[in-house]
C-alpha cells in the first residue's frame, strides 16, 4: 500500500510526515540530519514509499542518499508560504501535495554518471567567479586613485604591474599588491580546476561528441553535461529552450469581448514579450556565450550566415543572437539524441 512521505529538512534535524493513500495521517518522525538515521526511519515505513522534499541546500545530497530506498522521490520547487508554519505542518503539506498530484514544479536532481563532473564543473565556476571578482577589485583600486588605462592595456599582466603600482601612493599600493597576489593564486587554481574538469569530461563519450557543436568547445560542453544529464528529459525543443532561459513568454489580459452580434471574439490586446525568468543560469550562460562565439568568429559557418540574413531582414541584433543561441541548443540536443558529431553540411541542406 502506498505511503506518501513529506520531508522537511534542516541543517540539524529532519521532520518526516506519513500519509496513507486516503490522506489519513499515519504518523510523523523527527530525526537527526544524518543519512543512516533517515534510511532507518524509511525502512520502518511500509512500501511503496513516495517521498517529497523541497529544493534547497540539502536536496541534492538527500536525493542521492534516499533514492535507492524509495519508489518515488520528488524534489519540489519552493512555493510561497502562507498562514501558520512549522516543520511538522510543512512536512504534512508536502506529503499531501504529492498524494494529490499538486506539485507544480519538479526539480531534476539525478546526476547519474556525471555526478563527479558536476562537482568539478561547479568548483571551476566558483574559481572563475572569484577571478572576475578580484580583477574588478584591482580595476576599482586604480580608478579610485585616478589612474587611467586604455581599452587595450592590461592591468593584470606581471610585466606591467610595476607601472601601475608606481602610480599609486604607498598607502594604496599595499592593497593593490595583496590583490595582485590573490589574483595570481586564483589564476593558478583556475588552471588546475580546468584541467581536472576536462580530465573527467574526457571519460564520457558525450563530451567528445557534443564539443563539435558550433560555439561550445571543451569547457562549455563539460559544464552543460552534468546539468542536462540526458536529452530525453525534454520532449520538445521548446521545453529545453525554456529550461535554458531562451523561451519567449507572451502575456495578455482581458482577451475576450462581445462583437455587435453578441458573439465572444478575441480582442487585439497588446501582448508583452520577454524571456522566461525561471531557468538554469549555467545553461543560459553557456548557450549565449556559444552564440557570441559563433557571431564573433564569423567564417564559413552556416549559423553565422543565418545571423547575417536575420540582420539583413530587419531583425534586431539582440533578437538575432537569441535565435542563434536557440539553434545551438537545438543542435546540441539533436546530436546527443542521435549520437552523431556536428556536420555543417547537413545544416546547410536544411536552409
Amino acid at each position: 500500500m502506498d505511503r506518501f512521505i513529506g520531508l522537511d529538512a534542516h541543517a540539524s534535524s529532519c521532520t518526516l510526515a506519513v500519509l496513507g493513500p486516503s490522506g489519513k495521517r499515519l504518523g510523523s518522525h523527527v530525526v537527526e540530519t544524518n543519512a543512516r538515521a533517515l534510511i532507518e526511519v524509511l525502512k520502518g515505513i511500509p512500501r511503496s514509499r513516495h517521498v517529497c522534499l523541497e529544493e534547497g541546500t540539502l536536496s541534492a545530497w538527500l536525493h542521492e542518499v534516499l533514492e535507492p530506498w524509495v519508489e518515488e522521490l520528488v524534489v519540489a520547487g519552493v512555493g510561497k508560504s502562507r498562514g501558520p508554519k512549522d516543520d511538522k505542518r510543512d512536512a504534512f503539506a508536502l506529503a499531501e501535495q504529492l498524494r494529490i498530484g499538486a506539485i507544480e514544479t519538479r526539480v531534476y536532481k539525478a546526476r547519474g554518471e556525471f555526478r563527479r563532473l558536476g562537482n568539478l564543473a561547479k568548483a571551476y565556476d566558483f574559481v572563475v567567479r572569484d577571478v572576475v571578482r578580484v580583477k574588478n577589485r584591482l580595476r576599482s583600486v586604480l580608478r579610485s586613485r585616478g589612474v587611467g588605462y586604455g581599452a587595450g592595456q592590461s592591468v593584470y599582466a606581471k610585466r606591467d604591474r610595476e607601472q601601475w603600482l608606481a602610480e599609486l601612493p604607498e598607502s594604496t599600493g599595499v592593497q593593490a599588491e595583496l590583490l595582485y597576489e590573490e589574483h595570481d593564486a586564483l589564476m593558478a587554481l583556475r588552471v588546475k580546476a580546468e584541467k581536472r574538469m576536462l580530465a573527467e569530461a574526457r571519460k564520457h563519450r558525450e563530451w567528445h561528441m557534443l564539443k563539435t557543436c558550433p560555439g561550445l568547445g571543451p569547457i562549455r560542453t563539460a559544464e552543460l553535461l552534468p546539468v542536462v544529464v540526458t536529452p530525453y528529459r525534454f520532449q520538445k525543443r521548446s521545453g529545453f529552450w525554456a529550461y535554458c532561459g531562451l523561451g519567449v513568454v507572451m502575456r495578455s489580459s482581458s482577451d475576450w469581448a462581445r462583437d455587435p452580434s453578441g458573439r465572444w471574439v478575441k480582442t487585439p490586446v497588446q501582448q508583452t514579450r520577454g524571456l522566461n525568468r525561471n531557468f538554469n543560469h549555467t545553461l543560459k550562460r553557456v548557450f549565449k556565450g556559444a552564440a557570441t562565439t559563433v557571431i564573433g568568429r564569423a567564417g564559413d559557418e552556416p549559423l553565422y550566415r543565418h545571423y547575417e540574413r536575420l540582420l539583413d531582414g530587419g531583425t534586431k541584433p539582440n533578437l538575432a543572437k537569441l535565435t542563434i543561441a536557440r539553434q545551438i541548443a537545438s543542435i546540441m540536443l539533436a546530436l546527443w539524441r542521435t549520437g552523431e558529431e556536428y556536420d555543417p553540411t547537413r545544416l546547410e541542406a536544411t536552409e
